[in-house]
């Protein structure tokens, strides 16, 4: 019952940014967002604690300025999201364009699988969803909602255009299937893990239990590695889907040495794009939370 009567209130706000005009809806997904910040200070503690353990020499006002961007952020995200049945690959460009799609193109000619990395960043649900409208579906590691309805919901507009989800709690089956048909999978790789799922590498010079799924797979296949975010551009008014040129793997024949050199440099990737764009990533996400052994609680 409880599920049910949260989707009952989430749903008239989801329909309603989905019919105003995409402008409005923007304006009116922001709003939403700075309301939620407004309303849940453990969420601001969160976000101004990471920012202080990223970022400590910025000034107290400079980490508010970034994670009030990130709610903007977050907004904007999800009227765009509410749009996901009206986007078609003649209009989609009014939203998104590419950047950098050669190097996609390239990793994906190699025939081996193509393996995205990416993050809680920007657009992110824009990715996929982008790239399956223009005749490139891929499959999307995640893990379901905790809300069914929600989740089925979110779901659908997915996998709209032939996205796949590959559940995260048996992503390694569906990745080597993937991978063997040349196909593309897209990896967020910058939540909490705990071991032995996670493997401690640096993010923002701080040990960060870390999914090391990515590097495991990518050297058991040989598939490409290829770094992808949907940056929002605000010079342009749209995302822009940006490819990166594939990375080189580490392999010294030592696997465990290859696995964790390949988790930093793909961590390093991450941290370059956050630098870049603070107010883009979600900062409110407990990313620090297990420690290595010995060490005291960040939160």
């Amino acid at each position: 019952m409880r599920q049910r009567l949260e989707y009952a209130a989430v749903w008239p706000f989801i329909k309603i940014l989905g019919i105003l005009p995409r402008p409005l809806a923007r304006a009116a997904g922001i709003s939403l967002a700075w309301v939620i910040y407004l309303l849940h200070p453990r969420l601001r503690r969160v976000g101004m604690r990471n920012l202080a353990l990223a970022f400590p020499e910025k000034s107290q006002a400079e980490r508010s300025r970034i994670l009030r961007g990130e709610f903007t952020s977050l907004g904007r995200q999800l009227a765009e999201v509410c749009h996901f049945p009206k986007y078609t690959p003649e209009n989609i460009h009014e939203v998104v364009v590419y950047d950098g799609f050669e190097n996609y193109e390239r990793a994906r000619a190699q025939g081996k699988g193509v393996l995205f990395l990416t993050a809680h960043f920007g657009g992110w649900e824009l990715s996929a969803f982008t790239h399956s409208l223009h005749g490139h579906p891929m499959h999307i590691v995640a893990r379901g909602l905790d809300n069914v309805y929600l989740d089925r919901l979110v779901t659908r507009y997915r996998t709209m255009h032939g996205n796949q989800i590959v559940d995260k709690d048996d992503f390694v089956r569906g990745l080597l299937a993937a991978m063997k048909a040349g196909e593309a999978v897209g990896i967020l790789m910058d939540t909490n893990m705990t071991p032995p799922q996670g493997i401690f590498v640096d993010f923002f010079g701080i040990p960060a239990c870390t999914a090391s799924g990515l590097a495991r797979i990518a050297l058991r296949t040989d598939a490409t590695v290829v770094p992808g975010f949907t940056v929002w551009d605000a010079q342009l008014g749209k995302y822009r889907l940006r490819f990166d040129r594939a990375l080189e793997l580490f392999r010294t024949g030592d696997l465990e040495a290859d696995i964790q050199a390949n988790t930093q440099q793909f961590t390093r990737v991450i941290e370059d794009y956050v630098r870049k764009y603070p107010d883009q990533w979600l900062w409110v996400h407990r990313r620090w939370k297990t420690r290595p052994a010995g060490q005291a609680p960040l939160y």
